[in-house]
């Protein structure tokens, strides 16, 4: 996957926002303002996403390509290289996991107003 495809199928997600919130050289994707992946123009090979934490330290003992994200906190947020055998459809799902993690701690006044966050496939 590519920064353009990545982007696409971020914002394809309910609720979805871009924005440049840590400066020019991030590009952040979030759900009802909270953060759920982040793209650096410095590093164009990777992005970070977060997971749930046992989730997290399995993806970076089975693949080489993700690894604890550098100024994140590594209890939750994988840092992803685009270089390297992750297939489209595997990369989509971390990204819909990520989503889902972040939409999880939502209130759930949220939720109940946004119904359509909580069903992503």
């Amino acid at each position: 996957m590519n920064i353009e495809s990545i982007r696409n199928y971020c914002l394809s997600l309910p609720l979805a926002t871009e924005d440049t919130g840590l400066g020019g050289d991030y590009l952040l994707f979030r759900v009802c303002d909270k953060i759920f992946a982040c793209y650096g123009f410095v590093r164009e090979d990777y992005f970070v996403l977060k997971a749930n934490p046992d989730y997290a330290l399995d993806l970076r003992d089975r693949y080489n390509e993700i690894s604890p994200a550098w100024h994140w906190n590594k209890k939750y947020w994988n840092e992803v290289s685009l270089k390297g055998s992750l297939n489209d459809d595997f990369i989509k799902s971390l990204i819909r996991h990520s989503y889902a993690e972040v939409v999880k701690k939502l209130p759930r006044t949220i939720k109940t107003l946004n119904p359509e966050i909580t069903r992503i496939d």
